[in-house]
């Protein structure tokens, strides 16, 4: 699988070493930004602009693992949720359902989806989106760049 392939396109399955590559450049990427940020070098439109178009790589990327898994990419959704959730005032709920539902069942999300993508390992053989796992090829790419 080329770099392309493994940050824009949503076709075919991805395993856990690429996957941890790209979170932890992502993690990487955010850090600096925020880091950035918040120290006023970089204004917060910038960096909004930035983490918005870091998006489709990573949706790319947690879609092909999902495959990987067996599972379609509409699974990627419930991080969506899981974001947006506490984002919601839930203040019409009674005491402990605020704190259930702002934030204990994202943290929960979140984990589970962590778990499924990063610890558990990929369907052997074919599956309905593609032959086994294709790792990305990090030196074809150097070796390009070289030449």
């Amino acid at each position: 699988m080329t770099i392309q392939q493994w940050l824009f396109s949503v076709k075919g399955r991805l395993g856990r070493r690429d996957f941890w590559i790209w979170i932890g450049l992502w993690l990487c990427a955010m850090a600096l930004l925020f880091s950035l940020a918040g120290s006023d070098t970089l204004s917060l439109q910038t960096a909004s602009f930035i983490l918005v178009c870091l998006l489709w790589p990573t949706a790319a990327v947690v879609v092909k693992r999902l495959h990987d898994r067996g599972k379609s990419g509409a699974w990627a959704l419930l991080l969506v949720l899981a974001w947006m959730l506490p984002a919601v005032n839930w203040n019409m709920l009674p005491g402990v359902w605020q704190w259930a539902v702002g934030q204990l069942l994202p943290t929960i999300i979140m984990v589970m989806m962590l778990l499924d993508l990063g610890a558990f390992v990929g369907t052997q053989g074919q599956n309905k989106y593609g032959k086994t796992t294709a790792e990305v090829r990090f030196r074809q790419f150097t070796n390009n760049v070289q030449q």
